[in-house]
């Protein structure tokens, strides 16, 4: 369940100065911002997309596995080992880069040497190891796969509902991203209101709100593990990235019962918010609703 937690904005100047200090840092988001969603849409395409349709068996097509090969002979197999080491070594190095810089010592050693820019640069190198991830990644055909689908009617119909059940979890990831605030999770925000001179937007959130993004740093867990497994076909390579993210995944998630009490707080807040009656332009609505 998520839930929109608000944030008071304050007044914006009349007039901001514009220096080239500000038209500097606003460049270099701008081109952040692009980077990042650009290889946001890649890793869809990798991860989800390609998965479903890229490698299936079929007229013209290379297969994703090879089922008449025993397990105990495939990991025999110097080509499958080299591919699962290569495999293995890039979920560990992005694994290591998305902890090592939430690190605190490092997040406020990154904080103090680029200022504002520090949100940024987190998600630049997130989207270069994605990109190094993609680039580099090595499918393993000389292996059976975990499953597979391959008789009629469900090699038609399997691969659609995968897709739907995809398509709909992005759907949801997008707009958990939108709740979110996703200006400030790529550090938009940040320089924004830097050049301002608002101060850091997340001083503007209540402490529990502060405390929630604190310990929620995968807000889309259930959606990326759907993403992850629920496949027509699950071939060796597959089966060490969905491992590896769904444990990294399972490992960063930290909620508590405080958190979860005020998650259950705001839901209820929003949910009687919304079912009040829509007032005319004449009316005014009874209850003024604070976000904690």
């Amino acid at each position: 369940v998520c839930v929109c937690v608000c944030t008071i904005e304050p007044t914006v100047p009349a007039m901001a100065a514009v220096t080239p200090r500000s038209l500097g840092l606003g460049a270099l988001t701008l081109l952040n911002f692009v980077f990042v969603f650009g290889t946001g849409v890649e890793f869809v395409r990798f991860v989800s997309f390609r998965a479903i349709y890229h490698n299936l068996s079929g007229p013209g097509g290379a297969p994703q596995c090879r089922d008449s090969v025993g397990w105990a002979e495939a990991l025999r197999r110097r080509s499958v080992l080299s591919s699962m080491c290569v495999d293995g070594g890039l979920i560990l190095l992005f694994a290591l880069q998305h902890s090592a810089l939430a690190w605190p010592p490092l997040k406020r050693l990154c904080q103090a040497g680029l200022g504002v820019l520090h949100r940024g640069f987190y998600t630049f190198t997130t989207a270069l190891t994605l990109q190094v991830l993609m680039r580099c990644w090595q499918p393993v055909s000389g292996a059976p796969c975990l499953w597979s689908v391959s008789g009629a009617p469900w090699d038609t119909w399997l691969p659609l509902l995968c897709f739907i059940l995809h398509f709909l979890c992005w759907m949801v990831i997008c707009s958990i991203l939108l709740i979110f605030d996703y200006a400030e999770l790529l550090g938009i925000k940040q320089v924004y209101y830097h050049c301002l001179g608002l101060g850091d937007p997340l001083s503007m959130k209540s402490p529990r709100a502060q405390r929630l993004f604190s310990h929620l740093r995968h807000p889309v867990f259930v959606e990326l593990c759907v993403v992850l497994w629920a496949l027509p076909c699950l071939p060796l390579d597959r089966l060490l990235l969905a491992v590896g993210l769904t444990t990294y995944l399972a490992l960063g998630h930290s909620l508590d019962t405080q958190d979860c009490a005020y998650l259950h707080a705001q839901l209820r807040s929003k949910l009687q918010l919304f079912s009040q009656p829509v007032m005319g332009e004449g009316g005014a609505s009874s209850t003024n609703h604070k976000t904690d």
